[in-house]
């Protein structure tokens, strides 16, 4: 069993209209990964794919991922590529849904974005996080 210390959140700083494939692609063929980046996708829709196992890690934050979980929406910038807080309430509902079931299966853990990680140059999820979901 991993010890998770922090609970992630990511945008995929897409367009809200990609799709997993498309973002399952990039990943294989660009990135050269065999693991996906997210442990959970929300699409615009608040519909969650379920990418990696919990009890495996991901590839979300460089150095981090031994013991982190990462959730992600589809979204995160602007029409110009500018990063934008683009959640929908059905994204922010699954969101806020996950985090709470693994806030509960893992109580010591800090609810984090992308960008709060050290030498982290990304603006990812284009919100703070751990403002947002301090109640937690």
């Amino acid at each position: 069993m991993r010890k998770i210390t922090h609970l992630v959140v990511h945008c995929t700083a897409s367009p809200a209209s990609a799709t997993k494939e498309g973002i399952l692609n990039y990943w294989r063929e660009t990135r050269g990964w065999n693991v996906a980046g997210y442990h959970v996708l929300i699409e615009a829709s608040g519909l969650c794919h379920r990418l990696v196992p919990n009890e495996h890690p991901s590839n979300g934050v460089r150095g981090h991922n031994a013991h982190s979980l990462h959730v992600s929406y589809i979204g995160g910038i602007d029409a110009k590529g500018k990063p934008k807080d683009t959640r929908t309430p059905q994204q922010k509902r699954e969101l806020l849904r996950i985090l709470r079931a693994w806030k509960q299966a893992h109580p010591k853990a800090v609810i984090v974005g992308h960008r709060d990680f050290p030498n982290v140059q990304k603006a990812c999820p284009s919100f703070d996080a751990r403002k947002e979901y301090a109640h937690l």
